[in-house]
């Protein structure tokens, strides 16, 4: 095909009715608002065709789905690799939605199909230590500071919230141990995150005794909900 002439969705049909007529098909090309249907026997086999990857081949494919099981999407061969995280994801959606790939090199007469997976049925398998983390890290949090979708702002994690912990009570009550910290409900990674110092926020003044920074001091000051939140669950713990 020359290089010069602009792709159509057109051009990945001769290489796919090549392959499915050496499968022993016969292929026909625009049947009632399909792009491809291949019949061998009692098999109907229904192809889209589309030049990129999109959502809506893919709503278009999974139509296809009421008349028959074997659907599969067509596009051309991509430029990137196809180990890249993005091609496998795309690959995850086309799987879970149980539509096959197919792929055209150098579309046109001299093109070649190629069946990247067949569509299958899926097996959704439930990852229980990714939901266990999500739900450790819900359980960590003492609300919501994040809004969802958000790009290029800081995230308020668990641990941080825990720093921040720390960083309040240490202020409030000034040099404390990593025991005395626990004893008042910072948790059981205190001194983790004591030791590591992540933020620059602690200083260890002597053996088991540790202080704000000055710029623990400075950066807390950027959370005051959650500063007065801990301040105040410290001031209902005194009083009990």
């Amino acid at each position: 095909m020359n290089q010069t002439t602009k792709l159509q969705e057109r051009d990945l049909y001769k290489p796919i009715q090549t392959y499915f007529v050496r499968e022993g098909y016969q292929v026909y090309g625009e049947v009632k608002d399909c792009d491809i249907v291949a019949v061998k026997d009692e098999q109907v086999v229904i192809i889209e065709l589309k030049l990129n990857l999109t959502v809506d081949l893919l709503i278009q494919a999974a139509k296809r789905q009421r008349m028959t099981d074997q659907v599969y999407v067509a596009i051309p061969k991509p430029k990137h690799r196809l180990n890249s995280k993005q091609w496998i994801d795309k690959c995850h959606l086309i799987r879970r939605l149980e539509l096959g790939l197919i792929v055209v090199s150098s579309p046109g007469k001299r093109g070649k199909a190629e069946i990247i997976f067949e569509p299958t049925p899926f097996q959704r398998r439930k990852n229980k230590l990714k939901l266990g983390s999500i739900l450790k890290e819900i359980n960590g949090r003492s609300a919501d500071y994040n809004v969802g979708g958000s790009n290029r702002t800081k995230i308020m994690t668990a641990y941080k919230e825990n720093c921040i912990q720390i960083a309040s009570y240490l202020e409030n009550l000034g040099p404390l141990s990593p025991r005395k910290l626990i004893q008042l409900g910072s948790g059981k990674n205190t001194s983790s995150i004591l030791t590591k110092n992540y933020y620059g926020w602690f200083d260890r003044i002597k053996r088991g005794t540790y202080v704000i920074t000055e710029k623990g001091i400075e950066e807390i000051k950027e959370y005051p909900e959650l500063v007065d939140y801990y301040l105040n669950s410290l001031e209902e713990e005194k009083s009990m």
